[in-house]
């Protein structure tokens, strides 16, 4: 899995595997999932970050599991 955040674009992305993307769909304004041959999410993209989270400080992350 990986997280990368682009403060130019403004833009979050998660990529959950390595598989191929066959397809992309927004689900909502600003929000893309994308999927691969078997119908499935393997990335889900969030654009203008800035206003959906504002004072976010991309440096300070943090990340939990259960």
């Amino acid at each position: 899995m990986r997280l990368k955040v682009d403060r130019e674009a403004d833009a979050l992305y998660l990529r959950l595997d390595d598989s191929p993307i066959v397809e992309s769909e927004e689900v909502s304004p600003g929000i893309v999932l994308d999927f691969n041959a078997q119908n499935q999410v393997v990335g889900v993209e969030m654009l203008n970050l800035s206003k959906r989270a504002p004072g976010l400080n991309i440096k300070e992350l943090q990340f939990q599991t259960a």
